[in-house]
């Protein structure tokens, strides 16, 4: 513990550290601060039955990546989600379209393209997600809550303009965290949107648990227990590596240490168990969303089956249907962003090669085979996280409480706080010191 408050100290000496810290924690607190705010027009007194539409069932997933945003009819109510949306929608649409190919290829120029790409799209998305969310207000909260009138056009475009702008201004936040900041702005910003429902998610389950005695302190104690297991499975998922090993034909010699030539002292190609990430999540989450809209547009008993169906977020056939489509996606977005063929065409130009694997195509199988008896161990333990929330809430917990036990929120929030401790991490290793995970002590004396 000593040595954690030291190297916290150490961070503090390092100025441009401590001022990208600064700045990342005044731009999430103007985050935070905004999704408080109301739309204009609108009776903050009587959003009682919006917020109620959001404790249960899909509502509860959107209110949380909004950091309660959406359930209090602000002004950030949609978000980062249309950016996230967009971004995803221009990176498959890289794989199609020969124009984006050439972009992803250009380097930094291709990226400020892309990127002036994603931010048009993120606004074409919320211009449509807009109306769609001022019409559920019309259908959830009293028509006396709405101070201009209901059927008001300026109400309604001026209430999709400013939730336009809020989702552009969150935008803009999350790429000056990760320009001025540290860690990636974006990821951040749900970070502190998921975790600003956790105390009152804690605090109801002590509630009913101590309080109510439904349980009483030992059963929350145990709960808390499996949370934080949980947590370090998350962890486990997000730092597993397979390492291939590597040699070198060549090599440079410079004064006592030898190096490998292009490639330094690094002798082995990662590979992740989970290279996707929470994409397949996301994708899976997103699909999850179709069949209840569509099947609504219709009046018959069926349709309605269906809707009640993939409605309940916790129910036997969602949830089987939620694990299968992450698996398929878990494969597909490993397929396409970890392109085996080029790792092994830039491995044989740098003059390395796998030791009792032929350069060239055979590598380039040999590295999809492995990289395919990784992902399907990584996408089943992904979806069994995704759907673990399901699974404890068969066991008395909470709804808000079980939400924290995997999903897309634990995963996003274990993704980003090991990326932000690396990037600190690097700062303390650039100045001699040892990082977030080591003793604090200026590495200077021992050079």
């Amino acid at each position: 513990m000593k040595n954690f408050i030291e190297t916290l100290k150490n961070v503090w000496k390092i100025e441009e550290l401590k001022n990208r810290i600064l700045v990342t924690l005044g731009l999430l607190l103007v985050y935070r601060f905004g999704a408080h705010v109301t739309l204009p027009g609108i009776d903050a007194s009587q959003l009682h039955s919006l917020a109620g539409q959001t404790e249960k069932g899909l509502g509860s997933i959107l209110d949380m990546f909004t950091g309660g945003a959406f359930s209090k009819a602000s002004v950030f109510a949609l978000g980062i989600m249309p950016y996230i949306s967009a971004s995803i929608v221009v990176q498959l649409m890289g794989i199609a379209i020969p124009y984006l190919q050439k972009l992803q290829k250009d380097g930094e120029s291709g990226r400020k393209k892309l990127n002036q790409i994603t931010r048009w799209l993120t606004i074409l998305i919320t211009l449509l997600q807009g109306p769609g969310y001022i019409y559920n207000l019309y259908k959830t909260i009293p028509q006396s809550a709405f101070l201009l009138g209901a059927d008001s056009p300026w109400f309604l475009f001026s209430s999709v303009l400013i939730l336009t702008t809020g989702t552009i201004f969150a935008m803009w936040l999350g790429e000056k965290i990760t320009d001025k900041g540290i860690g990636n702005g974006i990821s951040l910003l749900i970070m502190v949107g998921i975790l600003a429902r956790l105390p009152q998610a804690l605090f109801q389950e002590f509630q009913s648990k101590v309080t109510d005695n439904q349980g009483g302190p030992m059963l929350l104690v145990f709960e808390i227990i499996v949370w934080l297991l949980v947590i370090i499975a998350c962890v486990l998922l997000v730092m597993a590596i397979r390492k291939i090993p590597v040699q070198y034909a060549r090599r440079t010699t410079t004064g006592d240490f030898e190096q490998d030539a292009l490639g330094g002292n690094r002798q082995w190609i990662p590979l992740k168990l989970n290279a996707a990430g929470v994409m397949p999540i996301i994708f899976a989450q997103a699909i999850m969303f179709i069949p209840p809209f569509l099947a609504n547009l219709s009046k018959s008993d069926t349709s309605q089956s269906i809707a009640a169906v993939f409605s309940n977020m916790f129910g036997f056939w969602y949830n089987f249907v939620f694990a299968l489509l992450i698996i398929i996606f878990t494969f597909f977005y490993t397929a396409i962003t970890v392109p085996t063929n080029k790792m092994a065409d830039d491995l044989k130009r740098s003059g390395g090669f796998i030791p009792g694997v032929k350069p060239g195509i055979d590598t380039a199988d040999f590295l999809d085979h492995v990289m395919s008896l990784l992902t399907f161990p990584g996408a089943l333990f992904l979806a069994l996280i995704a759907i673990f929330p399901s699974l404890i809430i068969g066991l008395g917990v909470q709804q808000s409480w079980a939400m924290f036990y995997g999903g897309t929120s634990l995963i996003i929030m274990v993704g980003v706080v090991i990326d932000t401790i690396q990037q600190v991490n690097s700062y303390l290793l650039n100045q001699h010191y040892d990082g977030l995970m080591k003793s604090g002590k200026n590495r200077k004396a021992v050079a």
